[in-house]
């Protein structure tokens, strides 16, 4: 069968998903009546070949700048980081207002019973949906600059998955109980990208302390997320039973990566860090980036390199 008419069966049987989900016709029906029209909303092959074209660069990118010099970007990441911290208070404060105003039910909110209501968490999430793929240049940021280190199995997994999710969401069950996570989300946002904003600035970062934290707060927002997903399962509503089901396994997978992250970040990394400073108080030969010194006995008559300020 031809590629094209792979990806015109696939599309056709995007309903059958849905159902699957257990989304009724009538619902997937107002989904798509209600984003009609949307940029990006009323195709999904969009969607997806932003997503491999992202996970094409994720592979090459590195391979490309294997034998350059890394791009500094800092001006531009100032704007990058405090352009989505803006947009990320922006959709924060209108879920908040729009839930409190509409009287949402934390328990359980189906995707039609509050009226025109609805339309207003709606518009909201889908600049919520359209920031995800915005966030792809968080990525392309660390090929530009080499730190490839950053770009791990959770990272790319994080930002791939959750694009083409919010996909689904806007065409099926974009308001309801799907503000829940969305609204947490932004929050954490807010910090993240007010912290990595003010990180690109070399003179702010001796005062930034709450990097850890910022994990910590994303851990508790799927925590969170899982507990009042499992309300919409106990005290069930006309939100689809299967996407609650759906996104309760999606929070697990990600806690699992975040712990791990964490866990190898700040755990291990500050055990090696306390190995690394018993050394050096032993008088034993010291590892910098991968270079042996050789030279400690002249440590204290030697200037310190100058910080690169990037």
């Amino acid at each position: 069968m031809p590629v094209s008419e792979q990806v015109s069966t696939g599309w056709q049987r995007l309903p059958e998903l849905a159902r699957a989900l257990g989304t009724s016709c009538l619902e997937i029906q107002w989904g798509y009546t209600r984003v009609k029209g949307w940029f990006l909303l009323d195709n999904y092959i969009p969607t997806f070949i932003c997503s491999v074209i992202y996970l094409l660069i994720v592979w090459l990118g590195p391979k490309y700048m294997k034998n350059r010099q890394p791009f500094s970007c800092r001006r531009i990441l100032v704007v990058y980081n405090l352009g989505l911290t803006l947009l990320s208070l922006y959709m924060f404060c209108e879920l908040v207002t729009g839930v409190w105003e509409n009287s949402y039910n934390f328990f359980c909110q189906g995707t039609h019973s509050a009226g025109e209501a609805d339309m207003k968490i709606i518009r909201v999430l889908w600049w919520y949906y359209f920031s995800k793929l915005i966030e792809f240049m968080d990525t392309f940021f660390f090929i530009l600059r080499k730190n490839n280190h950053q770009i791990t199995v959770l990272h790319v997994y994080h930002h791939a998955t959750m694009l083409n999710i919010w996909w689904f969401v806007m065409n099926w069950v974009p308001c309801g109980h799907s503000y829940f996570g969305a609204t947490l989300n932004s929050f954490i946002h807010v910090l993240m990208y007010s912290y990595y904003g003010l990180s690109s600035v070399p003179s702010m970062r001796p005062y930034l302390w709450w990097k850890r934290y910022i994990t910590q707060g994303q851990l508790l927002q799927f925590v969170l997320t899982i507990i009042q997903t499992s309300c919409g399962v106990i005290w069930s509503c006309t939100f689809p039973l299967g996407w609650l089901y759906f996104q309760i396994g999606y929070m697990i997978s990600l806690i699992t990566l975040f712990t791990n992250f964490y866990i190898q970040t700040y755990k291990k990394g500050a055990s090696r860090r306390k190995e690394h400073l018993k050394d050096h108080q032993n008088g034993s030969v010291a590892a910098v980036n991968g270079h042996t010194n050789r030279f400690s006995s002249l440590e204290n008559n030697v200037k310190p390199r100058k910080q690169r300020k990037d």
